[in-house]
């Protein structure tokens, strides 16, 4: 099998493309330059160069995908996206990654629609959180802000694409992510440490915290490779064991940290600073489960808490210095502190 990755160059693309090769898969990953060129070669994949928002240019990578790899491309994942930065963001950002997911579906579906088995494409579960902050599934209604519309229209295109260009959709809506090269999570780290990522709460009072579905972003990339090789199709949501709060989320981290405990503010107070997109999920629900994903696929988390995945976040930062860089390069080898992370929060 053959599979054709967009996003192939970014953290949760890397993963795809590593955890795919290592279930022997041949995977081909759109780069755009000679860095990115590399980064799919490290990961084991073949590079093409390509724009998803270049028709043109991508079924040109397609041919190549074909020529360089030996056979047809049997799938296509769409995993790229231009997210926008960790701290206040725009209109504009959004706008951007709007395209990224919506036209590169689109461009990618006319490149390659009609010659592939199925097209995969990773979504959010907070498209479907629900207003009154209950549990949700796969079967719930969806409720597209700003920050989601874009993945529900690839998701709806996809549907209707797939009868048109006969392949098989596969939506697997994934939690929210981190990792230890994950740009929020490292951006997460340094506020903390600096004191300036407060625990945004719901209510005039701010004392409302919502749940939060979370994935390790090696857990994501393992569970795309597992759909993949597993044959499934549908829709699937994607997180870990246990929604946490986002009160609970950021002490835990910030102790792993040695960071101070992050304050309390009420939303009103955040949404000047932060911006209205930020504050908006930081304080609105999203508990759900794996439970149909793990039934169909069989498929387990490596991290199946924010706890583990946590611990494992701070000691690759002790292992490659960043823990050091973050603390000001005071000691940073006095050992963890991860047995006593159930007992702070």
């Amino acid at each position: 099998m053959t599979v054709f990755v967009t996003g192939a160059t970014g953290v949760f693309g890397r993963r795809i493309v590593d955890e795919l090769t290592d279930r022997n898969r041949t995977v081909v990953g759109l780069s755009r330059d000679a860095d990115g060129d590399a980064a799919v070669r490290d990961s084991g994949g073949v590079p093409v160069r390509g724009d998803v928002l270049d028709q043109d240019g991508l079924r040109s990578a397609a041919d190549a995908a074909g020529d360089r790899s030996g056979e047809a491309v049997d799938a296509v994942i769409h995993a790229a996206t231009r997210l926008p930065p960790a701290e206040r963001t725009t209109a504009e950002y959004w706008e951007r990654n709007d395209e990224v997911r919506r036209e590169g579906a689109r461009n990618l579906v006319a490149a390659l629609g009609d010659d592939v088995d199925r097209f995969v494409f990773p979504s959010v579960v907070w498209v479907a959180r629900q207003p009154d902050g209950s549990c949700f599934d796969e079967t719930a209604e969806r409720y597209p802000d700003r920050a989601t519309r874009s993945a529900a229209e690839v998701e709806d295109f996809l549907a209707d694409a797939a009868a048109d260009h006969g392949f098989d959709p596969l939506i697997l809506r994934t939690g929210f992510f981190y990792g230890p090269d994950d740009h929020t999570t490292r951006s997460f780290a340094e506020n903390l440490r600096s004191g300036d990522l407060p625990i945004v709460g719901g209510g005039i009072l701010g004392r409302k915290d919502a749940e939060l579905s979370m994935l390790h972003v090696d857990d994501a990339g393992c569970a795309v490779a597992a759909a993949v090789d597993a044959g499934v199709t549908g829709l699937y949501h994607v997180v870990d064991d246990e929604p946490v709060t986002v009160a609970d989320y950021l002490r835990t981290f910030a102790y792993l940290l040695d960071a101070p405990e992050p304050s309390r503010v009420p939303w009103w107070l955040a949404r000047p600073f932060a911006g209205k997109d930020a504050v908006r999920f930081m304080t609105s629900p999203m508990p759900t489960s794996s439970e149909k994903f793990r039934a169909d696929v069989g498929w387990e988390p490596d991290y199946p808490t924010y706890r583990e995945g946590l611990e494992q976040v701070v000691e690759a930062w002790r292992a490659d210095g960043t823990l050091a860089e973050l603390r000001g390069d005071e000691d940073a080898d006095t050992g963890t502190r991860t047995n006593a992370v159930e007992n702070t929060v």
